[in-house]
């Protein structure tokens, strides 16, 4: 059964470059099952089709793979989803570098889009909306508390006593290394995301 929790939100959110339905569909796409699909517009299910090929690309990228295999010690096969966690609190703490508007003034658009358009998150999300809301947890990314509360979902969802809650401890030890590649990373990602949703338009 799917859960809905302050998990890896906020870059999702960012590569859907403002455009409204991409971001509707990269927002649900781990809610939406394939055979649900035909659900929805065209155009948001190419954001849905957009959220699972930047999973897959980021799964693959070699600093992605790099920064895991500094977790796997202590995080085993959930070192990669870990690193996604972490990297939601590196972007949101260099979001001037990557965005012109404020970070709580974005936050505050994607949620009135997502208020605006209810009806079409499936069940979960319109029963958790508010919460996300009310916590603003995009905003609070970028805080120890925010990323303390995305570990703790994360560790309520595994059959063990995982423990994420430490990997904070150490992204903020060596915040200068995952600080310079994030900056290696993400405009590798970004560029994967424009070139996927141009290619998307043209076929």
């Amino acid at each position: 059964m799917f859960s809905f929790k302050p998990m890896n939100y906020l870059a999702h959110i960012f590569l859907s470059f403002g455009a409204e339905d991409v971001l509707i569909g990269n927002f649900i796409a781990d809610f939406v099952k394939n055979k649900e699909l035909p659900l929805y517009s065209a155009l948001v299910q190419k954001g849905i089709f957009l959220h699972r090929e930047i999973d897959s690309y980021t799964d693959n990228h070699t600093i992605i793979r790099r920064g895991a295999k500094r977790l796997r010690a202590k995080h085993g096969k959930y070192a990669a989803v870990v690193i996604d966690i972490l990297y939601d609190n590196l972007l949101a703490n260099n979001w001037q570098h990557y965005h012109e508007q404020s970070l709580p003034a974005y936050a505050q658009t994607v949620y009135a889009i997502f208020e605006n358009r209810m009806e079409e998150l499936p069940e979960l999300l319109q029963r958790s909306l508010p919460q996300m809301i009310a916590h603003d947890w995009l905003t609070h990314y970028q805080t120890d508390e925010g990323i303390t509360r995305a570990l703790k979902s994360l560790d309520r969802r595994t059959r063990f006593p995982s423990q994420f809650v430490v990997a904070l401890e150490e992204l903020n030890r060596d915040r200068a290394l995952y600080n310079e590649e994030f900056h290696q990373f993400f405009p590798d990602v970004i560029e994967f995301a424009k070139d996927y949703l141009a290619n998307y338009d043209a076929e």
